[in-house]
């Protein structure tokens, strides 16, 4: 007999036999009979299983407890009891891994978030984290069907650079050197002529220079990979090890940037909602009693567009007292970005024309002088959740930015030949899928949407 995944069964008639394996989430009844409810981690619902047990054998049914692993093979019924509309009446049981109740973690229901990450292996199997996990991948899929049926391409970019896409210089060396005794030239700085690349490389923040490079010869491409980071901050907002996915596309303005942009956030939302119905409803419930109209109200509503210069003037006309402060040439902080999207316009936010001093050295300078064509996308509850640019396309202009950042022209003549021959108006930006998932799950730590969270002092699994 098939196998079937138990979101299938649940949706399917009675009155045919089924065969089911999964995981057993609760064991409970008397000496005679057994009520187990198992998951496959196929849907968020359990199905429940009905076993005489008289009709197994005692040795076997004592190792059906929370945690293992069965087969079961029955007769599917219309269910007496409520929550289910079918049940299985078990014919046979097979018993694939116990799961000793005094050792297994998951015994009980109500763990800490916190307790949970210290056993990330095993958190997948709890209700919350299979339904996170199972609308990840659902956006990992939106993702890719969105930009595919607009004749994007997905390009791969390289996870081992050998330049620094944001200036910031917070990068993971990458190297084959004996760290113990690194090679040493003349002027006592490390010499990597002698390492696997033969030059210092790092693990890559961005895919998005390599990205600009397709974009000029492809006309529309996207990336979707992992980032990292080499950030010391513990905080619910960042990881060392991210994914983003980055489109770049000739010939887009920054007005046609934010136009897609927009377009592709309110998809997405839009997808899970239409999608991911039953693990949202469980969220909803159970994490963020607010979670459902957030997303509806974000999906049916225009973003408003407006400057960064006005943002800040509305900040300093509030009342608020500001943990970090407010001025023109400062960069916004979530405090500041949430305000302007909770209280102030009370729907997602686009800030655009940014000081250049406080932006990277590739976004396209205006003609004030003081600004960039730079745009984020604030949402609730997140903040900043896409940052993007019109990228500076004449060479004078983005080779002298380079000498005022020191940034070295020499390591990056392969960026700047996309200005040298046949330089074109282009525009891209990044959106943090980990802060996507935060927004569309409801919840509260990053750590909590990733599989194995990469933080500081934390790569255990």
């Amino acid at each position: 007999m098939q196998r079937e995944k138990v979101k299938q069964v649940l949706a399917s008639e009675s009155g045919r036999e089924v065969l089911v394996k999964g995981w057993v989430r609760t064991r409970r009844g008397n000496k005679n009979i057994s009520f187990i409810a198992l998951n496959d981690g196929s849907t968020i619902d359990n199905i429940q299983v009905v076993a005489d047990n008289g009709s197994f054998d005692a040795e076997m049914m004592k190792g059906v407890t929370t945690g293992s692993a069965i087969g079961v093979r029955g007769s599917l019924v219309e269910s007496q009891g409520k929550g289910q509309s079918v049940e299985i009446i078990a014919g046979e049981i097979i018993l694939y891994g116990t799961a000793d109740p005094e050792k297994y973690p998951l015994q009980k229901k109500g763990h800490s978030m916190e307790f949970l990450r210290d056993i990330a292996h095993l958190r997948f199997r709890t209700n919350t984290f299979g339904a996170v996990m199972r609308i990840r991948h659902a956006m990992a899929y939106a993702v890719h069907h969105y930009f595919n049926t607009k004749g994007y391409y997905h390009l791969h970019t390289p996870i081992i650079t050998g330049s620094d896409a944001e200036g910031a210089g917070e990068m993971f060396s990458v190297t084959t050197l004996d760290l113990a005794n690194m090679p040493k030239g003349k002027d006592g700085k490390v010499d990597f002529s002698s390492d696997f690349f033969g030059k210092h490389t790092k693990l890559t923040v961005s895919g998005q220079l390599e990205g600009e490079l397709g974009a000029l010869a492809l006309g529309e491409i996207y990336t979707f990979g992992p980032t990292f980071r080499a950030e010391n901050s513990n905080t619910p907002r960042h990881l060392a090890e991210f994914w983003m996915i980055e489109p770049e596309m000739a010939f887009y303005d920054i007005n046609d940037n934010m136009d897609l942009a927009e377009d592709f956030t309110r998809y997405l939302i839009r997808y899970a909602l239409d999608n991911c119905s039953a693990d949202l409803a469980f969220l909803n419930e159970m994490v963020d009693k607010d979670l459902l109209e957030r997303l509806r109200f974000v999906a049916d509503n225009d973003f408003i567009r407006t400057t960064y210069t006005a943002a800040v003037e509305i900040l300093e006309k509030s009342d608020r007292k500001w943990e970090f402060p407010v001025g023109w040439g400062r960069d916004l902080q979530a405090e500041h970005e949430r305000y302007l999207v909770e209280e102030h316009f009370k729907r997602p936010v686009i800030l655009t024309d940014y000081p250049r001093d406080i932006k990277a050295f590739y976004m396209k300078q205006n003609d004030d002088g003081k600004t960039v064509r730079g745009m984020d996308v604030l949402f609730p509850r997140i903040g900043e959740i896409i940052g993007g640019s019109q990228r500076e396309e004449v060479m004078e202009k983005l080779e002298e930015r380079m000498e005022e950042m020191g940034i070295p022209a020499e390591e990056m003549w392969w960026y700047l030949d996309t200005r040298r021959f046949g330089t074109a108006p282009h525009s891209g930006f990044g959106l943090g899928f980990e802060r996507l998932i935060l927004f569309v799950t409801g919840m509260s730590n990053i750590r909590d949407v990733i599989p194995f969270p990469r933080t500081p002092r934390n790569a255990e699994f």
